[in-house]
């Protein structure tokens, strides 16, 4: 068989990215329109609608029984909604459920998830549902020519374009979704709220957004809470239509034991429960003896929190949880709906009402003039049928006589083509006299009603009337009180971590490869204690548990780290390095702890120093915080803790064995820099790394000095001390030959 040529000039050439953007943005339109935002007029998305309008028609009203989900779900996806039936009935369960929807639309029957977990719901195959009273005010209007019909996806059936809302869903039940681009956060708020605002806008169109908001507070949420924003935050809200709301749970006192009642919106108790238990694991919370979970179906949420005594202060433990817990969140406020004109936008408060009452003005418009319509037409077939019983003997005759009646009919009597097919299908029991004055006692009804319904119609005071009594109607019918308080709170704050970890001695221990620990107690002998090979002890404090450790590195940088969180002396520490960003060759020289006023004597090997208080080394940075200035060749000594109100005396000793010991008063105190003169050693020598102070220590009263040379060690008791007395900044005096070689100084423990 000949091949035959293919037509390459009938195919469309089009640029690829020409092609995609068009691609794109179709995508990016359906996403907007037809999944992710709701409109403005039912606040519902297309598959919630669906799923209402699908109910509706299998007869699922509130009067009737449940039946299984999976049938409502099978005709939505069958019918109207081609895609998953998980996230269809996924969007059916939100609806049902009161802990998400303020004013639930389908009322469910079985497992359909808590607030513990709302996504543990049961599969669609064991849950039953219909719809809710609620879903009245959403369909009961619809088969009176209140809305726009379309095709669905297969052109078999037709399906409403809006549901002809009565009331303003979009704010009642809110909503959220992400589309291309954009997103959506409404929160959901209270009926009488809402709809007395709607009413103020009717009775005074002019009504400003502040006159508004003193009828509408803020959102209410079907979780409850408090909302904590100012009032001049939530104008702000709805003066732009974005913003956040501060939410906090609620609680009460009962028995001396903190009972949480209410959480905010979409958080679950049980990460409640998780985050409170994690900082009891972590003793981040000693003031806690104990945590209860104690919900159920008469309580949906009760967390009781049991202090460990009368004595805790219980007010400043629930800010430390609105703090650091979910018990206080924020919930992102963002007005995007679809509005009137089919375009996605962000709205005020003010806008949104007036856009949402215009549309019901039309839907009345609309739902009285297809009635008046009904009316009129069969005020007109009324008429033929009168004319009918007037002559009914020549009407029989002429349907005897002829094969097709009606034209005949009609030219006969002059009635048009409606009348003589009401005429047509007339039943003969309806030929009594006693039908005669039925359908004159109806004319006179549909007279009357036509008679208002044209009252309505051609007047706008009567038009809004109608709206606002029907408004009041519904109201009375489903609108309950606020269910989230709004109120004015402090700001929540944390505790002070040194306040919630037990205050335990300690000693805080740094090797001279930089590992850190924590022993318990100030009795423990650091020198003795296992390190890693090729490591050993460089420099220790004593401190609590609840105080900062601060480390000084070669380079005079401080670095803080809260002392109990250091690991334990059982083990051989924890590299520093990989606590903190020190520099590239800096390591670690120095270890300090104690009260924040604990003065400290900071020196370099240059024989430079200063003395400080500890608060002032305080970092929270990683990368540390530079102190002590360390001149070229020198690097940092560890540093000693002075006795407060004592007369001290600072010992510092060279690697060539020169001792030199004087008052501290003489040297200064500052918050950093490179310090004054403690002992006299060349520049050139220092930069050179021949001569260097080695160490230094403070000596209180009668203290004895020891002076270790490796294993070898020296004391010297007050009157061997006078002989390396002198003045700041000297050379000082040389030890005895053997003990020149200096590796620490220490002062002997007193028994």
């Amino acid at each position: 068989m000949k091949n035959e040529e293919f037509d390459f000039q009938s195919l469309e050439s089009r640029p690829i990215a020409d092609f995609t953007e068009q691609a794109y943005l179709d995508y990016s339109m359906y996403v907007v329109l037809d999944r992710a935002l709701p409109h403005l007029c039912d606040g519902l998305k297309p598959v919630q609608r669906r799923i209402i309008y699908a109910m509706s028609e299998l007869g699922l009203s509130a009067s009737s029984k449940h039946k299984k989900s999976a049938r409502t779900v099978g005709d939505v996806i069958g019918k109207f909604h081609p895609h998953g039936d998980s996230a269809c009935y996924e969007a059916m369960v939100h609806m049902a459920q009161p802990f998400s929807y303020r004013y639930p639309i389908v009322d469910g029957q079985g497992n359909w998830g808590s607030p513990d977990d709302p996504k543990s719901f049961a599969a669609m195959r064991y849950t039953e549902s219909k719809l809710r009273p609620y879903a009245a005010t959403l369909l009961s209007e619809l088969a009176q020519g209140t809305t726009d019909w379309q095709p669905n996806f297969d052109g078999t059936l037709k399906e409403p374009l809006l549901l002809p809302a009565r009331l303003p869903n979009v704010l009642l039940n809110g909503a959220s979704g992400i589309a291309v681009g954009m997103s959506t956060d409404i929160a959901p708020h209270n009926m009488r709220e809402v709809v007395s605002a709607c009413i103020k806008l009717l009775d005074a169109p002019k009504t400003t957004l502040e006159e508004l908001c003193d009828l509408v507070k803020g959102p209410d949420y079907p979780s409850g809470g408090e909302i904590i924003n100012s009032e001049e935050e939530l104008r702000h809200i709805y003066a732009t239509g974005n913003g956040s709301v501060r939410m906090r749970g609620v609680y009460t006192f009962e028995d001396g034991n903190i009972v949480v009642s209410e959480l905010p919106y979409q958080i679950s108790p049980g990460k409640i429960l998780e985050q409170i238990a994690a900082q009891m694991r972590l003793k981040k919370l000693p003031m806690v003896d104990d945590l209860r979970d104690e919900s159920d179906h008469e309580c949906a949420i009760r967390i009781v929190i049991i202090p460990r005594s009368n004595r805790v202060d219980k007010e400043a433990l629930m800010s430390h949880l609105f703090a650091t817990t979910d018990l206080e969140k924020t919930a992102r406020v963002n007005f995007n709906v679809i509005g009137l004109d089919g375009k996605p936008r962000v709205m005020d408060l003010r806008s949104m009402l007036k856009a949402w009452l215009s549309f019901r003005l039309d839907t009345v418009t609309r739902r009285l003039q297809f009635r008046l319509d009904r009316v009129e037409q069969r005020l007109h077939q009324l008429e033929g049928l009168l004319v009918a019983f007037l002559n009914i003997d020549e009407v029989i005759a002429i349907i005897r006589k002829y094969d097709e009646p009606k034209p005949v009919l009609m030219k006969r009597f002059e009635i048009s083509n409606l009348q003589a097919e009401a005429i047509l299908e007339l039943k003969l029991r309806h030929l009594a006299k006693l039908e005669e004055m039925k359908i004159e006692g109806e004319q006179k009804e549909l007279a009357k009603e036509q008679k208002h319904l044209a009252g309505i119609l051609g007047s706008k005071a009567k038009l809004v009337r109608l709206i606002r009594e029907e408004l009041r109607a519904d109201v009375e019918k489903y609108g309950d009180d606020r269910r989230s308080v709004i109120v004015d709170r402090p700001v929540a704050k944390a505790i002070d971590e040194t306040q919630l970890v037990p205050s335990e001695p300690v000693t805080v221990v740094l090797s001279e490869r930089g590992f850190a620990r924590s022993a318990k107690g100030h009795e423990v002998d650091p020198t003795q204690l296992s390190y890693k090979s090729g490591d050993g002890f460089l420099a220790s404090a004593l401190g609590k548990s609840n105080q900062n450790a601060v480390f000084l590195d070669s380079r005079g940088k401080a670095y803080s780290s809260m002392a109990h969180t250091l690991p334990s002396a059982r083990g051989q520490g924890e590299p520093l390095a990989g606590r903190f960003r020190p520099a590239d060759g800096a390591q670690f020289r120095s270890v300090m702890t104690g009260d924040p006023d604990q003065r400290y004597v900071l020196a370099s090997s240059a024989g430079y120093g200063f003395v400080g208080k500890l608060e002032d080394f305080y970092s929270r940075n990683k990368a540390g915080k530079s102190v002590l200035s360390v001149p070229k060749g020198a690097t940092v000594v560890p540093a000693c803790a002075v006795e407060p109100g004592e007369e001290c005396w600072l010992a510092s000793v060279s690697n060539e064995g020169r001792l030199l010991i004087f008052s501290l008063e003489e040297l200064p105190e500052l918050a950093r820099g490179k310090g004054n003169k403690i002992l006299s050693i060349p520049p050139k020598r220092v930069v050179a790394g021949e001569e260097f102070m080695v160490c230094m220590v403070i000596l209180v009263g009668d203290d004895v000095l020891r002076v270790h040379c490796g294993e070898r060690t020296m004391s010297l008791k007050p009157a061997d001390q006078e002989h390396y007395i002198g003045q700041r900044g000297r050379r000082g005096a040389l030890l005895s030959k053997n003990y020149r070689k200096v590796t620490r100084l220490s002062v002997l423990i007193k028994e």
